[in-house]
């Protein structure tokens, strides 16, 4: 792979990432209208607060800054939220360049990984969220289902993008 190509894999990754992101939200917030009642009580009730300003929070607290209220939000949006989704991007693109794995089944593969490495795994971990076991299931199938939205978006955007680029190189 040349530098070219690679700067392209990684610049039209996170585009994409940027893309499954915004695809993520949606369906997400509409599984979360599905869920029972209690269920939503459950979560709500043991949730410490959005995980991307809990992240933002701590570590502005571990570099020394004083942000407002405010500021964290837009730090954990923007960086936290918009930044990770943005990041994992390129996983899609290096799956689909090392292996023979079609479009849906890589942008799968992304937003699975995503969601058990980030979801499942970092985010309690870090003290993003409540530890895994205080949540009920449905809010654990929720986030598996939205992160595969998020893969097949990012897929969509990858797979159309790179097939502009072909086209505008004609």
């Amino acid at each position: 792979m040349t530098p070219k190509a690679l700067l392209a894999d990684v610049g039209i990754g996170l585009i994409a990432g940027y893309v499954g992101t915004k695809v993520m939200e949606p369906v997400s917030m509409a599984l979360y209208a599905w869920e029972s009642e209690e269920a939503r009580r459950q979560e709500d009730a043991v949730r410490p607060g959005p995980p991307y300003e809990i992240a933002a929070r701590k570590t502005a607290e571990l570099l020394g800054a004083k942000l407002s209220e405010a500021q964290i939000r837009t730090l954990g949006t923007t960086l936290f939220h918009y930044g990770l989704g943005m990041s994992w991007g390129p996983v899609y693109t290096m799956l689909r360049r090392r292996t023979g794995l079609s479009p849906v089944a890589a942008g799968l593969a992304t937003g699975a990984a995503m969601s058990l490495i980030v979801d499942e795994g970092l985010t309690p971990l870090l003290g993003f969220s409540a530890p895994n076991r205080a949540y009920p299931l449905v809010t654990h199938v929720r986030g598996v289902l939205a992160h595969l939205a998020y893969g097949l978006g990012v897929a969509g955007t990858v797979e159309t993008l790179t097939w502009l680029g072909r086209r505008a190189g004609r």
